[in-house]
């Protein structure tokens, strides 16, 4: 359960990367071209926006790296990446997959209580 944590946790912060990417960029845009959001529609809370593609990416792929010797921090860190990225993005087409990645990584690690090694993580 713990490398499925872990590569689950990567996939997903990669793909959170790119969203992210793409999120920060388009609030840029729209603070520099108003008419582009007049077109395209506003961002409601940009710095939410940026705070989010900044630190979900960062969370996801900081909690699968360590999923395999600390199976209960790596969860709670793609649980909350996961949970960032749907509080600011929503669910939609673009973030099913790193959401979904996040959050069955999240609950895989947390689901590997007893630790192979004989240190507990709890």
């Amino acid at each position: 359960m713990r490398n499925a944590a872990l590569v689950l946790g990567i996939i997903g912060g990669l793909i959170a990367l790119i969203v992210g990417f793409f999120g920060y960029g388009y609030t840029e845009v729209v603070r520099s071209h108003a008419e582009v959001g007049e077109m395209f529609g506003e961002v409601q809370n940009p710095g939410l926006i940026r705070l989010a593609s900044f630190l979900s990416p960062l969370l996801a792929i900081a909690g699968g790296a360590m999923a395999k010797i600390r199976a209960l921090w790596g969860g709670a860190l793609m649980l909350l990446g996961g949970g960032l990225m749907y509080y600011a993005f929503g669910f939609g087409v673009f973030t099913m997959f790193p959401i979904g990645f996040c959050l069955v990584g999240g609950l895989l690690a947390l689901a590997a209580g007893k630790p192979d090694e004989p240190k507990a993580h709890f």
